[in-house]
């Protein structure tokens, strides 16, 4: 099927023109109107200078403008690009430089922090402001949102080919961020799996009409997902998703921008009949979860009738939490091994507490392969990196160097290899061990951090954990970890010691543990690996000492 993301939207929105496409705190969007929307700003974007192959920033909150900003795009044949909205002026900047950004849509509330791009960032030809700005920091001049689409006729709907594309920027958090760029019908294809198998169908549609008549029917018979991204829509798997739901006739529900608010997410969830919900990982569900144990004791629990499906990626979901799931609904729960580069490598699914512990299990096109570029059978006992063959990004935006490291040749095949280290069992499961970057050599000893991670997430009085290496002049990196836990009494880091030494190799247990009450991760999971190693090596005295300074407690940074 030749056809954009933009162009089966716009066929779905003309036989479904009534039809529920976004709906968001106070406000509903049908398709018609959705479309219409896009068509307007398309055509402003338009008007000034911005065309095929032009990029469009998005530096938004999650809400109708975020998705309306990607499909106007898509139908002038721009790129939309994703800008992290915890991004400083510098950070924002910086980016915007390396996409060669031409147009940037910005929630209000960021205003400040555009004005320094505005003024350094020489490709820009429109800014455009969704919402009022803070009076301290109103940032440059830029257009009001709801008043250019008020006053610009929208754009006539013409098709567009797959061939289009859109940059998923990814890394931010931890060193300069890549554009990773995908072709519409590359992405098309990856989506083939999780939102066209569920409607009964093989694999992708075989043509725009059919693909239009999948999502009619799927509204009709109600099986048209309604899906809910808690983690923000710069992030691909709430981002993907959430197109793919659209693309069949589904709705995207969003909650309120800010904080997470874990009580206002399963009241949207309850009042908009929400079927799947997205996360990513321990740090959003857990709050969840908490959330749904308050109310239960409060004699007042949430509805979670419509809910029937849970997503999560980015970063480990606990078993503890899947468990606390399944006992209080009926759902499937899918824990995806995936990267912006490519996959999703490995899923994890569950339907209830009889199918715990949770295994991982790789996609078809999924190997891990060697340093020597050997693909590994199940039981081998190397280590090895997991390998995609399945449909991937053309490569890294301006940075040919690192498209050839990640996008690599075995045998005839090409993988999408971003370094994600694993093992492979017996069984064919697979064992995630983490980043390459991120192994720890203490003593001439490799400890992944993931797998100690993994034990220390599954004592019950740990709520979150990252190990990293910190200095060490006798062995050059020791193990050590930071706890996010509610015990904080004497003695707890010898506790935590010898529970994973219980379950793994005395060098590979935490010589130093920081108890915090919180980690500081970003909305999709993430943590900067750069302070995890600050905290850690100003902490030197073993793992008395990690915990004794309770003034640190309460802050997540010690």
């Amino acid at each position: 099927m030749d056809a954009s993301f933009g162009t089966v939207f716009e066929g779905v929105a003309a036989r479904l023109p009534h039809a529920v496409a976004i709906s968001e705190p106070g406000r509903e969007y049908s398709f018609a109107e959705f479309d219409d929307r896009a068509s307007r700003l398309a055509a402003a974007l338009e008007a000034a200078g911005v065309g095929p192959g032009s990029t469009v920033a998005c530096y938004l909150y999650n809400g109708a403008p975020y998705l309306e900003t990607v499909f106007a795009a898509f139908k002038i044949g721009a790129i939309p690009v994703n800008a992290n909205y915890r991004y400083t002026a510098d950070e924002l900047s910086s980016l915007l430089d390396d996409a060669d950004s031409t147009a940037l849509v910005f929630s209000g509330e960021l205003a400040g922090n555009v004005a320094h791009a505005a003024t350094n960032v020489p490709t820009l030809k429109l800014l455009v402001r969704v919402g009022d700005a803070p009076d301290d920091e109103p940032g440059p001049a830029a257009p009001d949102y709801e008043q250019l689409l008020a006053t610009t006729d929208p754009r006539p709907n013409t098709p567009r080919p797959g061939s289009d594309q859109l940059f998923m920027y990814t890394g931010g958090t931890t060193g300069r961020p890549k554009g990773v760029i995908w072709q519409h019908a590359d992405l098309l294809h990856s989506l083939a799996v999780p939102i066209f198998r569920p409607l009964g169908l093989a694999g992708l549609p075989r043509s725009l009409d059919e693909a239009i008549e999948v999502a009619v029917a799927a509204h009709d018979d109600d099986a048209a997902p309604a899906i809910m991204p808690v983690v923000p829509l710069m992030h691909g798997t709430g981002f993907f998703n959430t197109l793919g739901a659209l693309l069949v006739g589904g709705r995207a529900i969003t909650t309120r921008p800010g904080r997470l608010d874990p009580r206002h997410v399963w009241e949207v969830a309850a009042a908009q009949r929400a079927g799947t919900v997205i996360v990513a990982g321990n740090a959003v569900c857990r709050p969840l979860v908490d959330e749904l144990i308050r109310a239960e004791k409060a004699g007042s629990p949430h509805d979670l009738s419509s809910l029937r499906a849970v997503l999560s990626s980015g970063t480990a979901l606990s078993d503890r939490l899947k468990q606390a799931l399944h006992e209080r609904a009926r759902i499937t729960i899918t824990d995806a091994i995936a990267s912006s580069e490519g996959g999703p490598f490995a899923f994890a699914v569950t339907t209830s507490v009889d199918d715990l512990p949770a295994r991982f299990f790789p996609v078809p096109a999924t190997e891990v392969i060697t340093n020597d570029d050997r693909i590994l059978e199940p039981g081998d006992p190397e280590t090895g990196v997991l390998a995609y063959s399945g449909p991937m990004p053309l490569g890294y935006y301006k940075d040919s160097a690192k498209t050839d490291t990640t996008f690599r040749t075995v045998d005839g095949v090409r993988y999408a290899i971003p370094g994600d280290l694993a093992r492979l069992g017996s069984d064919g499961s697979i064992s995630f061990l983490g980043r390459g970057s991120g192994v720890i050599n203490s003593g001439g000893e490799k400890v992944h951090p993931q797998e100690v991670e993994n034990v220390l997430l599954a004592h019950p009085d740990v709520i979150d954990a990252v190990v990293v290496g910190a200095p060490d002049e006798t062995w050059g990196e020791r193990v050590s970890a930071i706890v996010a836990t509610t015990r904080g009494y004497p003695r707890f880091e010898l506790e935590l010691q010898d529970w994973v030494r219980t379950s793994l190799a005395g060098y590979k247990v935490p010589r130093t543990i920081v108890l915090v009450d919180t980690l500081p991760r970003t909305p999709t999971g993430k943590l900067e690996i750069a302070w995890a190693r600050d905290v850690v090596s100003r902490r030197t005295d073993g793992p008395r000492a990690a915990g004794a300074d309770d003034s640190s407690r309460g802050t997540g940074r010690p």
